[in-house]
């Protein structure tokens, strides 16, 4: 990246030598002076931090190029220095075809890593967990209810339930308005009144135990469950995962016979606890529950004699994942990742890149790093049948910048797909995966998601993933219940000023003060404790159990 700016601070950037357009690091104001290598201009208009501003003038039907791909076309004329907003740009993204020639890569240096190891639980089928949890799952919606329940009955009882923090507060101002201190109850709740009473964990080895509700199983399209079950199989399958509790009603689409089938399909020689109660056979619904109650309670039992074990980093599956971005995402946070994910395909390790509408105008690109044939034309065609299923119902992938992205410099889809594209890093492209399949193959996995922070994440873990790297710009409290997430933010004004989301900042590659791979370093120095269980991630901290599965419809 070219990148200049005043005596002490960076004001300005051209991400790529064929951009013709530049990256504002500052406010910056009519009249200002840009001097950057191959491009000289002035500033004349208004131009806020993380916005965009042309390098020289453009004409209606001119493309805008940024990460030296296209990202937009003129609708108006542009001038030099002025800032490039949606009145004047509409997206537009490049063809794709098959890849031409062989992709060449040169991995980093990764000898710093190669002994380091992280303590994870050693699951019999060779997989490596980060945490140890139970699951208790719904087939079909109409078991949440149920699920509640045993939620209630297990959480408090066995020391996994949040700190009760707030209804502490609400007890004190129902507290101070039955003494008739109503002037009171607009005051705040001290922290002592508040303070939280931990009970003691009854499974220190059990890490939690999960209650996934959804609201699918049944109606919808027979695609829809067998989706859901795959996903399901997924978790029940995934490392971090000791057994599962099921309860299903019995007459849903989604049948144990699928998910049965599905586990097979992610492990033949399946040997986890699998506890199954259908409520239609169980005759009634409180002995279908004090049956699970006890079962669970034993099979608890059983996964609290896990413990951690030193492991190699090979054996981590990292998902890599945006969601709140701004304009400095794709020059910070983002690339910071793409070199996480760089070094743990250089160590043998798994990551997963998702969100297909956000990979709209850099196709050619991913397309290129392809090692297999099967891959490309498979790509290919999940991102346009996706891109068809937004047509067919009146939407298209260009519409997928929120309001949030477009209020801090993300104005066209291509051009937040550019910058969400680094978080791949440069690595070759092992496999590419439909929903809701595992990733197998060591390296950089593509799956097929939408850009939805938490339909992309709920099958990113489903997918293996044992920790998630999310960078966020503008700040996004989305967590995961079975694999911790590390919310890496943008920018440091995001970091102070939502501590309580924010695991890491990425802000000093903004001021110039650490390199992209010193913050990826830094970074993954991070991931290898909480992989061990020495840290829990902000959104662990705060129970952020977010679980949405994606139905197949269009979702941006």
């Amino acid at each position: 990246m070219e990148k200049t700016g005043g005596k002490n601070m960076r004001r300005y950037l051209r991400i790529h030598p064929d951009d013709n357009a530049a990256i504002a690091l500052a406010d910056l104001l009519p009249g200002e002076a840009i001097d950057l290598p191959g491009a000289e201009c002035q500033i004349h208009s208004a131009v806020p931090a993380k916005h965009k501003f042309a390098l020289r003038s453009l004409e209606p039907g001119d493309s805008v190029v940024l990460y030296g791909v296209l990202v937009g076309k003129a609708v108006s004329q542009i001038r030099e220095g002025e800032l490039i907003s949606r009145a004047n740009v509409r997206h537009e993204a490049s063809p794709f075809r098959s890849r031409m020639q062989e992709y060449v890569w040169q991995a980093p240096p990764a000898a710093r890593w190669q002994a380091k190891q992280f303590h994870g639980f050693v699951r019999s089928d060779g997989q490596v967990g980060t945490r140890n949890h139970w699951l208790v799952i719904p087939l079909v919606f109409c078991e949440n209810r149920n699920v509640a329940v045993l939620k209630q009955a297990f959480e408090e009882e066995l020391g996994f339930a949040p700190p009760p923090k707030y209804r502490r507060e609400v007890a004190e101002l129902v507290r101070r308005f039955q003494e008739g201190k109503v002037d009171q109850v607009r005051d705040n709740v001290g922290e002592e009144d508040s303070k939280a009473i931990d009970r003691p964990r009854i499974f220190p080895n059990v890490d939690g135990i999960k209650f996934l509700l959804h609201e699918g199983g049944c109606g919808g399209t027979r695609e829809d469950a067998n989706s859901l079950c795959g996903l399901l199989a997924g978790y029940i399958h995934h490392p971090n995962v000791a057994g599962a509790t099921i309860l299903s009603l019995g007459c849903q689409n989604a049948q144990v016979a699928i998910l049965r089938r599905e586990i097979e399909k992610r492990d033949p020689a399946f040997a986890k606890p699998l506890l199954i109660f259908d409520q239609q056979q169980s005759g009634t619904e409180s002995a279908m529950l004090s049956a699970a109650i006890r079962e669970t309670f034993l099979g608890l039992v059983e996964a609290n004699k896990a413990t951690r074990t030193p492991v190699p980093l090979g054996h981590l599956t990292i998902g890599l994942k945006c969601g709140g971005s701004d304009g400095f995402s794709g020059i910070s946070a983002n690339p910071a990742v793409g070199h996480v994910a760089d070094l743990m395909t250089a160590l043998g390790a798994k990551t997963v890149l998702a969100e297909f509408p956000e990979l709209c105008g850099v196709e050619q690109w991913l397309i290129d790093r392809c090692m297999r044939k099967q891959d490309e034309g498979r790509f290919m065609q999940l991102m346009r049948a996706y891109a068809a299923r937004a047509k067919a119902v009146g939407s298209a992938l260009e519409m997928n910048p929120s309001p949030g992205n477009i209020r801090d410099g993300l104005i066209t889809d291509a051009m937040k797909s550019a910058g969400a594209a680094k978080k791949g890093g440069t690595s070759p492209i092992a496999a590419v995966l439909d929903y809701p399949e595992y990733a197998t193959l060591a390296g950089l996995n593509l799956l097929c998601t939408p850009g939805n922070d938490v339909e992309a994440v709920t099958a990113q873990v489903g997918a293996g993933a044992n920790v998630v790297l999310f960078t966020t710009g503008l700040g996004t409290p989305t967590g995961n219940p079975i694999s911790p997430i590390v919310k890496i933010s943008s920018n440091s004004e995001l970091a102070h000023r939502m501590p309580d989301i924010i695991d890491i900042d990425a802000g000093p590659i903004i001021r110039g003060e650490k390199s992209i791979e010193e913050m990826g370093e830094a970074i993954l120095d991070l991931v290898v404790r909480v992989a061990s269980g020495e840290l829990r991630t902000k959104a662990e901290l705060l129970a952020q159990n977010d679980f949405i599965p994606w139905k197949r419809g269009i979702s941006l």
